[in-house]
């Protein structure tokens, strides 16, 4: 019985240091791997900022314009009343908001819900106003009447319907980078 026990220590003599050198070396690798695991993921995330952020960026600058271009005073601008019914003008206007709308609709990818959610407000309240703006109109009148009334109807509020959205597009945009 003694022998096996002498023979138990010698074995254990030559399994245990072997043990902790496995022990060590496998901890060893495992810390390797993970600090590749790391930087990889690390570069992997710096590359697909470098192509990813100027593409976000450039989706709200195209919600800026489509906000700065559907505002009551720059679409009456842009799109002239000049010889139309107020029927025709109300057409015209209205197309022309849902054009520019669809047109840059796959931007909401690029930015969050809440921001979104403002740009398409926006959008309803501008083409509310100009519906409003039309319901009182009387019979005949004309596409010049619309747009006074429009640009009356947001003097008297004080308040441009796609100010708040652009100040949210902008503040998210200024948080990405």
């Amino acid at each position: 019985m003694s022998d096996f026990i002498i023979l138990l220590v010698d074995l254990l003599k030559l399994v245990l240091p072997a043990l902790v050198l496995v022990a060590g070396a496998y901890y060893l690798l495992q810390k390797h791997y993970e600090r590749e695991d790391r930087l990889r993921a690390t570069q992997k995330d710096e590359k697909n900022t470098g192509v990813v952020l100027p593409i976000r960026l450039q989706a709200y600058e195209r919600v800026v314009l489509l906000l700065e271009r559907i505002t009551p005073s720059n679409l009456l601008l842009r799109v002239s009343p000049a010889g139309q019914s107020a029927s025709e003008y109300h057409r015209v206007l209205l197309a022309e908001i849902r054009n520019e709308f669809s047109h840059n609709m796959s931007q909401q990818v690029y930015m969050s819900e809440q921001v979104w959610q403002q740009v398409n407000h926006a959008r309803e309240d501008v083409v509310n106003m100009i519906n409003k703006g039309f319901k009182e109109l009387p019979e005949g009148a004309r596409g010049t009447d619309l747009a006074k009334r429009v640009l009356e109807s947001v003097l008297t509020n004080e308040l441009d319907p796609t100010a708040r959205a652009i100040s949210a597009a902008k503040q998210e945009a200024r948080q990405t980078f």
